[in-house]
């Protein structure tokens, strides 16, 4: 059996296939999931934003721009859907658990667990716009292209942003003692 390319599976959804829809969320529901998390750092609000992320792409899928990726446009829509939902959240909400590496002795579990713990408080402390590329870059690692199609921007753009996020993110983290 021969994997479907998505834009065969866009094209069988537009067509009325409820089928090819769902192979779509399949193929794409944990890679939204974890970029939808690693902006929010809430599993609930991550699946939230990801359930709003395909029903968004239900509706509006015959806008879709065949000549355009697929993965491309559904990602622009689940960090757009990020950065909306942190403008509705409060600005103190707490930060959720992470996975920790099992093999690691005790010392240095723990110390791994407030090394993350720092850094996800740090990446939460930049703007969206920031968290986005280093999030599509660092989580996901997407291209500078592929990040500039996601996020509608010159290369250039999405690599000076990127710049700063870093520079934001190493500061921070500086004043926590992390680097």
């Amino acid at each position: 059996m021969h994997q479907e390319n998505d834009a065969d599976l866009v094209q069988r959804c537009r067509d009325g296939d409820r089928r090819a829809f769902d192979r779509l969320v399949m193929r794409y529901q944990k890679p939204v999931f974890n970029a939808a998390l690693r902006m929010l750092r809430n599993p609930e609000d991550a699946r939230d934003v990801a359930q709003t992320v395909f029903l968004k792409v239900f509706e509006h899928l015959s806008q879709f721009d065949p000549n355009l990726k697929f993965y491309s446009w559904l990602y622009r829509i689940a960090l757009n859907e990020s950065i909306n939902y942190l403008g509705h959240l409060k600005p103190t909400e707490a930060i959720s658990g992470h996975e920790v590496d099992r093999a690691a002795g005790v010392e240095r579990q723990v110390e791994s667990e407030q090394t993350s713990r720092v850094i996800e408080q740090a990446l939460m402390r930049i703007q969206p716009k920031h968290r986005a590329v280093i999030v599509l870059r660092h989580f996901q690692q997407l291209s500078y292209q592929d990040m500039a199609e996601i996020l509608e921007l010159p290369e250039k753009t999405v690599k000076s942003r990127l710049h700063t996020a870093r520079l934001q993110l190493r500061e921070l983290l500086l004043e926590n003692g992390v680097c």
